[in-house]
């Protein structure tokens, strides 16, 4: 990531990121891995969710049903298609280790491959 940044790319915390690992630090109270989040955060920047994301991000959703190929349970909130809806606002690529979910809406590479 850093040498990312010092090349000049952009590289940001999507809000719904965010959340994901946050809610995990503060379920097992690891208050120097919630410093570490905000520090980075920051840093880097961080894509908030709007209203045209999480329209968007339903639109995935209802798509990927559609055709048989939904990437959470049903009742789930399926933060995949609302990380998917962030990169697509941006035009950004994910960095992810579930490369086989995201690829089917967004660029998406495993964080390591990301040069």
């Amino acid at each position: 990531m850093e040498s990312l940044v010092v090349q000049g790319t952009r590289v940001c915390v999507p809000e719904i990121a965010d959340y994901e690992v946050r809610r995990e630090l503060l379920r097992a109270n690891k208050l120097q891995g919630i410093a570490r989040l905000d520090l980075v955060k920051n840093a880097i920047g961080y894509l908030p969710i709007t209203t045209a994301i999480m329209l968007k991000a339903a639109d995935l959703w209802a798509q990927a049903r559609r055709v048989g190929l939904p990437t959470a349970d049903p009742k789930a909130l399926d933060c995949d298609v609302i990380l998917a809806a962030q990169a697509l606002e941006m035009n950004g690529i994910v960095a992810t280790e579930n490369v086989g979910h995201l690829k089917r809406f967004v660029e998406a590479r495993a964080w390591r491959d990301i040069v």
